[in-house]
């Protein structure tokens, strides 16, 4: 029988001595230069690839044929042993492709590898069909002062060397030593006494704090999580996410929309300004970029503490969450139109984008799905074409309402006058269906099931796999690689709150 994990995220913010924090800089240095090593490696056998199967098959060779016997793209494995031989040692005057290479941790050259392959076989999968959503570009090669500083640690796990130190407000980390945490780690101390296994580390900046994501895995438990006394009678919540309201809740409760990005518009504007009048390339201007990171960052921290506080109420208050599954993708897309059709009023459109991003409903909706199964409750998805704003909560008639209709009143049976978001939350808790855990995204972007067709009286097209196109500069089919080997990507895991 196979043990089911689970996977969770701690994330700390650290308290960095000058020293550490420069050695931390470094390895972040060394991750991003081993990512662009490894993609150059990748990019330079493609285009040898691309030519070997050109000269066979104007020789007249058979293309499938020519594909089998062109080089193949290198994986991690590949170039990892490459590069230890022409990597050199500084320490014996031995010079090479990076000849510091002992200062930065061996698994941060590795993970970056790793990356590399990961967002290789993403856009080959996009390219192929085989990778739903959107389509996945090309992969770039990171820029110094313009990537996200970021580097990822292994370790052994049946000999930890990343783990909590003394006391609860120090964690250990390979080649950086013991590293002084913003908070309590009690958190995972309590979840490795009951089984957890560390399993990587990731360190990150954010504006001027460095983060440490401590990666675990916990067996699940047997029995999933129940809703509590309390949550069975409170019953079904209601929730509707909009930018006048962040939320407005089918009991009546109004969560006002505290607007970070137009609290912070003043400090931010001055920031940037500053920013526009010095010289690129100047040590002024770096100080004036990482005064504005740091802008955007309070921004970002702020958001997320207000949605996890929001998210842990509701799941841990009724025993099922009702929402809506919201096209946020679409929401937002600019309305500058084309040249020849060109968009009206685009900068009103463009403000009423920020503003839903502000709000990050797609964040919230994210947080849900992991938190109702962590507390016990369960998420019900209202289908996204149901117009609950203009339903009556009473008797299910429609009325034609306006953005700047902020009442609601029924003409057909009299019911009203309630807040429009309060009867949109009213409807979304009565008609929302409740999903099964691992199925939440059905209606996301080409996730539904090849060949259905549209609802009747709606607009969107039939969900299709996307075809095989093959554009300037991309890889068919028959010129991938064979052995790309997999890589979970951790970036999504829910962070415990």
């Amino acid at each position: 029988m196979t043990t089911v994990e689970d996977l969770r995220a701690y994330r700390f913010a650290l308290d960095l001595t000058p020293a550490q924090e420069e050695s931390v800089r470094q390895h972040a240095g060394a991750a991003r230069w081993a990512y662009n090593h490894a993609l150059a490696a990748k990019f330079a056998a493609l285009d040898a690839r691309q030519a070997a199967i050109t000269t066979a098959t104007a020789a007249g060779i058979d293309p499938k044929t020519a594909a089998a016997d062109a080089p193949k793209i290198p994986t991690k494995p590949v170039i990892q042993k490459a590069l230890n031989a022409t990597k050199g040692d500084e320490r014996t005057g031995v010079d090479g492709d990076c000849p510091w290479w002992w200062r930065c941790s061996t698994y941060t050259f590795q993970s970056a590898f790793a990356d590399a392959d990961a967002a290789w076989k993403n856009w080959l999968d996009s390219l192929t069909g085989k990778r739903a959503g959107r389509r996945v570009g090309r992969p770039r090669f990171k820029r110094k002062h313009r990537s996200r500083d970021a580097f990822r640690i292994h370790h052994d796990v049946t000999h930890p060397t990343i783990r909590p130190d003394t006391g609860y407000r120090r964690i250990i980390i390979p080649r950086l030593g013991s590293l002084r945490v913003h908070e309590s780690t009690k958190r995972l101390q309590r979840a490795i006494e009951r089984g957890a296994v560390i399993q990587s580390v990731t360190i990150s900046r954010g504006g001027h704090r460095w983060y440490a994501s401590i990666l675990v895995k916990a067996p699940a438990p047997e029995v999933a999580a129940r809703p509590t006394r309390r949550q069975r009678a409170a019953g079904t919540i209601g929730v509707d996410v909009g930018v006048h309201h962040l939320a407005a809740l089918s009991n009546g409760t109004i969560i006002d929309n505290p607007r970070h990005l137009t609290t912070a518009r003043t400090r931010l504007t001055k920031a940037q300004r500053a920013l526009s009048r010095t010289q690129k390339g100047s040590n002024r201007r770096r100080r004036a970029a990482a005064t504005v990171s740091r802008r955007h960052h309070e921004v970002t921290q702020r958001r997320a503490t207000t949605l996890h506080t929001l998210t842990k109420q509701l799941a841990t208050s009724w025993a099922t969450v009702a929402v809506e599954d919201l096209n946020v993708a679409g929401m937002t897309s600019s309305a500058a139109g084309t040249i020849d059709n060109p968009g009206r009023n685009v900068a009103a459109k463009a403000g009423l984008n920020q503003a839903i991003l502000d709000v990050a409903p797609a964040e919230l909706r994210r947080q849900l799905t992991y938190k109702t199964r962590w507390y016990g409750s369960t998420l019900a998805i209202c289908d996204r074409w149901f117009p609950s704003s203009q339903t009556c909560s009473a008797c299910g008639a429609k009325t034609k309402l306006r953005l700047s209709d902020r009442v609601f009143r029924c003409a057909a049976c009299g019911f009203g006058p309630i807040d429009r978001d309060t009867n949109a939350a009213i409807n979304i808790a009565t008609h929302a269906v409740a999903v099964t855990p691992g199925t939440e995204e059905t209606q996301n972007a080409r996730r539904a099931t090849p060949g259905t067709p549209p609802r009747v009286g709606t607009t969107p097209a039939a969900a299709m796999k996307r075809e095989d196109h093959t554009q300037p500069g991309a890889v068919t089919s028959a010129e991938q690689s064979t052995d790309h080997p997999k890589h979970a990507d951790q970036q999504s895991l829910p962070l415990v709150s």
